[in-house]
Order: C-alpha cells, then sequence, then structure tokens
C-alpha cells in the first residue's frame, strides 16, 4: 500500500518490527532463544520512542478533533492509546521483577509481546495511517514528517 510521503518513513520503521516480532511469535521455549527474543523486541521498542511520541503527540492531537463526529477516529485513537499502554506495560511488568527472577523471562512473556508489536504495527499502517492520510492537512502532515529522525528519512522522496 502506498503511503503519502510524509508518512514513509515511520512506515519504514515498522519493517524491522514486523520481521523480529514474526520470528519472536515462533519463539522456541529456549533460554537462549528468550532471551534474544526479549531482547530484540524490547530494544527496537525502546528505540522507537520518537516513533510513540510523534504518534501520540502530533497524529493524536490532530485527528483528535475529528473524533466527536467521525466514530471511525474515535475508535483508532483509542485503539492506538490502548496498544502503546499494552507494549509498554508489559515490558515494565518484566522489568519490574525482582533481580533473582529477572533472567526468568518466558517463553510466553516473548510471544505476548511480539503479538501485541505485530498486532500494533498492522493496526497501524491498516487503520490508523489510512485515517491519517483521510482527515490531516498537509501542514499537520509535514509536521509528522518534520519530527520524524533524519535517519529513516530518504533524499529522494518526492515530497
Amino acid at each position: 500500500m502506498k503511503r503519502v510521503a510524509q508518512l514513509q518513513p515511520l512506515s519504514r520503521q515498522h519493517h524491522l518490527g514486523l520481521n523480529l516480532s514474526r520470528h519472536a511469535k515462533e519463539c522456541a521455549d529456549e533460554p537462549n532463544a528468550i532471551a534474544e527474543h526479549w531482547l530484540n523486541i524490547t530494544s527496537y521498542i525502546n528505540e522507537m520512542q520518537q516513533h510513540f511520541q510523534i504518534e501520540d503527540n502530533l497524529i493524536a492531537h490532530a485527528l483528535q478533533p475529528h473524533s466527536s463526529s467521525k466514530p471511525e477516529v474515535a475508535s483508532v485513537l483509542n485503539t492506538l492509546d490502548a496498544q502503546h499502554k499494552s507494549l509498554h506495560a508489559l515490558m515494565a511488568e518484566v522489568q519490574d521483577l525482582p533481580q533473582s527472577q529477572s533472567n526468568h523471562v518466558t517463553v510466553g512473556q516473548v510471544k505476548k509481546l511480539a503479538t501485541l508489536l505485530y498486532d500494533h504495527i498492522r493496526f497501524e499502517e491498516r487503520e490508523l495511517f489510512p485515517i491519517v492520510e483521510r482527515y490531516l492537512t498537509t501542514e499537520e502532515l509535514e509536521a509528522i514528517y518534520d519530527a520524524s529522525p533524519d535517519s529513516i528519512k530518504r533524499s529522494d522522496e518526492n515530497r
């Protein structure tokens, strides 16, 4: 699916997350595999904080005025918020374990986090971004692009 140019950097960031989560959803119940997949997914999520801030601040803020008259906008905003909270809550749950248990991430936790991440990225690509493209102005889209990290922008983007 072709994205408007201003959202393409965010979509590019999703590609790695889909690959990491797809592999982690099939994680073997083996300590090294569990540790590797947990580290890969949590590192990806931690590195995506600017991405989450763009979604929570710029995108959600720009869509908010439409939420009272457009049920599909209210729905995607509620889902976006709930999914972000779920991802961070599961990571915090494991991080808050006593030190003696911190190396005991379970295969179930890895698969749950992988599934949450995979479903979240699919939601954004299939539901959130089409709503963004439909309701946001060029200026709002440009603000999203400008806030996106330069490292994920391409010099040949047709903007």
